[in-house]
């Protein structure tokens, strides 16, 4: 993964961030040791973000498309109330069995739910409107029916972050598959009137978008 902003300036932002709770840092570790795209994590400056946006919005119900180990589910969850509700959805059977090893071993843990299966089947069991926060971090080239579905999905007032928004900076001339649809998914919530909008240079690009 290509970050948009130069290393040094990377590590020098992590480094003002807040702390990871301990688990956090072992399961960073852990999937470093033990999977083959350890880039795929979320990372302390976005999950911070991520954290503070639920802890800023007062949201009780979030939903999350691609769960991986389960770093971005666990520092969200932290940021939920202890009534609140993460729905993680994963289609790799093995991210699903690392990231429940942690959220079982996680204080908060219980706040999460991990369903393992093609998110395209699994967001058509939610009723519209049902989810304060929507994190979208998946099959890149389902990105535009992803983001349409949870538009669907998200309540008025409520927000969505697409990760990976500047793919590297591949969406300035888009080659492959996978560049398209996050180029396409970028112009379609540029032109869509029922948001406000921002595209913002966090790691490898995040549109945060609120519902109005």
């Amino acid at each position: 993964m290509a970050f948009i902003c130069p290393e040094e300036i990377e590590a020098y932002v992590e480094q003002h961030c807040s702390p990871l709770h301990p688990l956090l840092e072992e399961l960073i570790e852990f999937t470093h040791r033990n999977t083959d795209l350890p880039q795929m994590l979320t990372g302390r400056v976005e999950g911070n973000l991520l954290k503070m946006l639920i802890q800023i919005s007062g949201a009780k119900r979030v939903l999350e498309i691609g769960t991986f180990t389960g770093f971005s589910a666990l520092i969200m969850a932290m940021g939920l109330p202890e009534d609140g509700k993460l729905i993680t959805i994963e289609i790799n059977s093995n991210y699903v069995s690392i990231a429940k090893s942690f959220i079982e071993k996680a204080p908060w843990g219980k706040k999460i739910e991990v369903i393992l299966g093609d998110a395209r089947k699994v967001l058509k069991q939610f009723d519209k409107e049902s989810f304060d926060f929507i994190f979208i971090d998946a099959d890149k080239s389902s990105y535009p029916y992803y983001y349409e579905k949870c538009i669907e999905l998200l309540k008025k007032g409520g927000l969505m972050a697409v990760d990976n928004a500047l793919w590297g900076g591949k969406v300035l001339n888009p080659e492959d598959n996978r560049s398209k649809a996050i180029a396409r998914v970028n112009e379609m919530i540029k032109e869509d009137p029922r948001v406000d909008k921002v595209l913002l240079t966090v790691r490898d690009g995040i549109f945060l978008i609120r519902k109005r």
